[in-house]
């Protein structure tokens, strides 16, 4: 379980625990942050593979800018832990942010924070066991609707959004990303008509992400 509030871990803990079946042990390791969650993913890989993972998708970032969310470390697992069930957990219920999260990752249990109860993670915990995927009820009514929206942010505008958050310059982004300056300024010129940005500040497309929940 990876979540940067250790209550909210310790709430899911407790809740799995006590509504566990019978014949079930659960053996829960969890994690604060992507690098300790990378660590312990990567170690899984190569001893006991996790048969569940839970990930926050608003984490703090690894210190080398590779994984800077829960998205991130959902698609490490489901290279590396092939046979995970892949479990979505946040605040975030804007329908862009749930189109891109079931387009890039497609998890197994896909839950907002909002919508829950108790019983609901415990009824959604035994779904995903045995017939996924389970969707809260705000992401089954988004499902339910005809999606319409193409928006779709991929890996590396999800990069070029965080690297610009934390201060790099637009001519120094191919220091981490292997583009050409052209081919950046293109996707970041992209970023801006798809946040419906105007005044063509930078500063105006960080907010816009920032208030639909990319970074």
């Amino acid at each position: 379980m990876v979540d940067d509030h250790p209550i909210i871990i310790e709430g899911y803990q407790n809740v799995l625990m006590a509504t566990k079946a019978e014949d079930q042990t659960l053996l829960i390791d969890t994690a604060n942050n992507c690098d300790t969650a990378e660590l312990m993913i990567n170690r899984a890989s190569k001893g006991t593979a996790y048969d569940v993972c839970f990930f926050d998708i608003s984490l703090p970032a690894s210190e080398d800018g590779r994984f800077a969310s829960g998205e991130d470390l959902a698609l490490l697992a489901k290279k590396v832990l092939p046979n995970a069930k892949i479990v979505i957990l946040t605040m975030f219920n804007e329908s862009f942010r749930i189109h891109n999260i079931i387009k890039e990752i497609d998890p197994d249990g896909f839950l907002i924070k909002s919508d829950l109860t108790s019983m609901e993670l415990a009824d959604a915990f035994q779904q995903i066991l045995k017939s996924p995927p389970y969707y809260s009820s705000t992401v089954s009514n988004y499902v339910k609707k005809t999606i319409t929206s193409d928006i779709y942010i991929d890996d590396v505008n999800r990069k070029i959004l965080h690297l610009l958050s934390q201060g790099i310059k637009t001519k120094s982004l191919n220091e981490y990303i292997p583009l050409s300056t052209s081919a950046l300024e293109k996707r970041k010129k992209q970023l801006k008509l798809l946040f419906s940005v105007t005044d063509g500040k930078d500063e105006t497309l960080l907010q816009e992400a920032r208030d639909k929940g990319y970074l």
